[in-house]
């Protein structure tokens, strides 16, 4: 009975690409695709170019880093992808001797395909419900590239899973600005392929971490781990005059409540996305070049977003006797709480 239920697993696995639904981490493929999407979308081709030779390395085939690529294209622009697939024809060519596999080839759909069909009845399995709306009303013609050409066209290439299609999709879409909702749709979308919270998460901060810094990071905020919920990292830009740091949060990361005796703060935002609270206050979501002053004696905390890495400067406001109070975490029920208000 075992051997048969074996059996049926690994044939099940054969159909679904090797897919885990329930695994609890990416596997070395899955972060690659990571990498791979989020570097194209950020356009950062040197780093790129290496976690393409990585890729490769662990397991991807020529075809399907080919896939990944091309569907790249509809989430971050002809220009995006062309450079990337540019820099992967030079990575291929340095790679000749390493034997890389090309691996299954993309299929065509039929001339006679009705391919707004197609591509309804997959993004239907992606979504879990026909897609309509004011927006497609005004603009149909947006309906029909999306359902004809990336749902039908590119997806029915095949060579990648629809759950690696969308684990692309969502890196790309966590490495651009702006694109929250369409982020937030393909989260979902990428659950409806199994993806649980764990992967997603692993996902989100694979894909966010700082591309092409203004500052350095710096170093894990060890000096200061107990007062921050998360990772966070240090680089101490100036000591002399003025105390300047450049403080970096991965998502979700966020330090406690804590109050600036005396002399206050203020706070740049520098990339990514993330969020500051006065007691008693809504939050505020910061965005890069936002300002915070916060007065001496204000109770306050502040972080990354969930789904993206955060970096601010903090400038100490100088004073005699200053101090900071570190207070009580902000809990995760609290962060939640008041992020969905």
């Amino acid at each position: 009975m075992l051997k048969k239920i074996l059996a049926l697993f690994m044939f099940f696995s054969f159909l679904t690409g090797g897919y885990s639904m329930a695994a609890d981490n990416l596997n070395a493929k899955e972060k690659s695709i990571v990498k791979i999407s989020s570097y194209t979308a950020a356009g950062d081709l040197p780093k790129l170019e290496k976690a393409l030779n990585t890729g490769l390395d662990n397991g991807l085939t020529v075809n399907e880093i080919k896939e990944i690529l091309v569907q790249m294209y509809a989430y971050c622009g002809f220009p995006r992808s062309l450079n990337a697939i540019s820099t992967f024809m030079k990575v291929v060519d340095s790679r000749k001797n390493k034997n890389d596999k090309n691996g299954e080839e993309g299929k065509v759909l039929p001339k006679n395909a009705d391919k707004f069909a197609y591509g309804d009845k997959v993004q239907v399995e992606l979504t879990g419900d026909h897609v309509s709306g004011e927006l497609f009303d005004f603009a149909p013609a947006i309906d029909q590239f999306l359902k004809e050409h990336l749902f039908a066209d590119i997806f029915a290439r095949g060579v990648l899973t629809n759950q690696e299609r969308e684990i692309a999709t969502i890196s790309a879409l966590a490495s651009i600005n702006g694109v929250e909702p369409q982020l937030n749709a393909h989260i979902q979308m990428g659950k409806n392929t199994g993806l649980n919270d764990k992967l997603i998460k692993e996902i989100l901060t694979l894909a966010s971490a700082p591309k092409a810094e203004i500052f350095l990071a710096g170093e894990p905020n060890t000096a200061y781990e107990k007062y921050f919920k998360g990772q966070s990292y240090l680089e101490m830009l100036s000591k002399d005059q003025i105390s300047i740091a450049n403080v970096t949060f991965e998502p979700g990361c966020r330090n406690n409540w804590h109050i600036h005796h005396k002399g206050g703060q203020i706070l740049i935002a520098v990339q990514g996305r993330g969020y500051y609270q006065e007691w008693g206050k809504p939050v505020q979501e910061l965005k890069p070049g936002d300002v915070v002053n916060i007065p001496a004696e204000v109770k306050h905390w502040h972080g990354a977003v969930s789904d993206s890495w955060f970096s601010h400067l903090a400038i100490e406001v100088p004073s005699d006797g200053g101090s900071t109070e570190w207070l009580e975490e902000v809990s995760d029920k609290e962060y939640n709480l008041n992020l969905n208000e």
